[in-house]
């Protein structure tokens, strides 16, 4: 199959790039309004992405064969206000719609978080599969987990994988669980690194649990509270995976979640935030720490999204488009 070309709408830190190039294919357009965003995507890929998509139509941007894009999850999120379609950042799948329909790509790579599902007691989901339909697109859609894929964190994101409808696509399925034997332990930095003693938890209501886990698992494993216990009050084992991570978390153990690490516990390190997204340890990261955090919180897991491309590649190599 010939490399695909594709374009990278809210791109964020490239993510979907990261995957995509990995495996061959070429970058001919991307899209963030986030200066920081623009900043590390420039360092990293060597061009910058434009700014407001819905100031751009489809004349604007060039043929492509794939747009994918992580569309903004913080109307449909558990942890937003849950407005949906009614934000005004909801509305961004009306601009990739609209540039689907004005380029005609043969596929669409779509991610949002898992609560998309039920947001809105399903309807929100259900209008996007008619929004999708009406574009004359085929939609396979799936939630994935990128414990199952060799990465050390739980992290639970839904995929829409749309094929144009003259392309016919009956053999796309998503990719099988690899449930790969992983754990954070395995992706931590050296514990005398001094970049990690400003990420020491102390804390007099720090409880450890007696028992600790010895057995690997590909979960996390809470061992432990801070305080009340509440989401970002909660102690991991690194015999297990990462919880999520998080843009915009609360508690102490904000956006990355506490560990305890040779007798320690602490939060983690914007290298192994990027470790456990998938991201190239050559991968230059923003300057500031609360940035990184931001950033990977928001991007998608660069195993999980080749996985799924892999699967995209099989469809397209095998099926011809139906003759006009």
């Amino acid at each position: 199959m010939n490399k695909l070309k594709f374009i990278d709408l809210f791109c964020g830190i490239g993510g979907f790039r990261q995957a995509l190039q990995m495996r061959g294919h070429q970058c001919l357009f991307s899209s963030d309004l986030d200066p920081h965003a623009q900043l590390v995507y420039r360092q990293n890929y060597g061009d910058s992405p434009v700014g407001d998509i819905t100031q751009y139509s489809g004349n604007d941007i060039p043929g492509h064969d794939l747009l994918c894009g992580g569309f903004p999850c913080q109307p449909f999120s558990i942890s937003g206000n849950q407005k949906g379609f009614k934000d005004t950042r909801g509305s961004l799948l009306h601009e990739i719609l609209r540039i689907a329909r004005e380029s005609r790509p043969k596929v669409l790579l779509l991610e949002n978080v898992r609560n998309y599902l039920t947001h809105n007691g399903g309807q929100t989901m259900a209008f996007t599969l008619e929004l999708l339909k009406r574009a004359e697109y085929e939609v396979y859609f799936r939630t994935l987990n990128s414990s199952d894929f060799g990465v050390p964190q739980k992290r639970e994101r839904l995929f829409f994988v749309c094929f144009r409808k003259d392309i016919v696509a009956e053999k796309f399925s998503f990719p099988v669980p690899k449930k790969e034997d992983v754990a954070l332990e395995d992706i931590l930095l050296p514990e005398d690194d001094s970049r990690l003693e400003e990420l020491i938890v102390r804390r007099d209501d720090l409880v450890i649990k007696n028992e600790l886990p010895t057995r690997r698992e590909n979960r996390p494993l809470r061992i432990g509270t801070v305080g009340k216990g509440g989401q970002g009050e909660r102690v991991y084992s690194v015999k297990g995976h990462a919880i999520t991570l998080s843009a915009f978390g609360g508690g102490i153990g904000a956006k990355t979640g506490m560990y305890l690490v040779d007798d320690k516990v602490r939060r983690l390190h914007p290298i192994e935030c990027q470790r456990i997204m998938g991201f190239p340890d050559d991968f230059i990261l923003h300057e500031k720490s609360n940035v990184c955090y931001k950033q990977f919180g928001n991007s998608v897991v660069v195993p999980v999204v080749s996985a799924v491309l892999e699967e995209i590649e099989k469809t397209l190599r095998l099926t011809p488009l139906i003759a006009a």
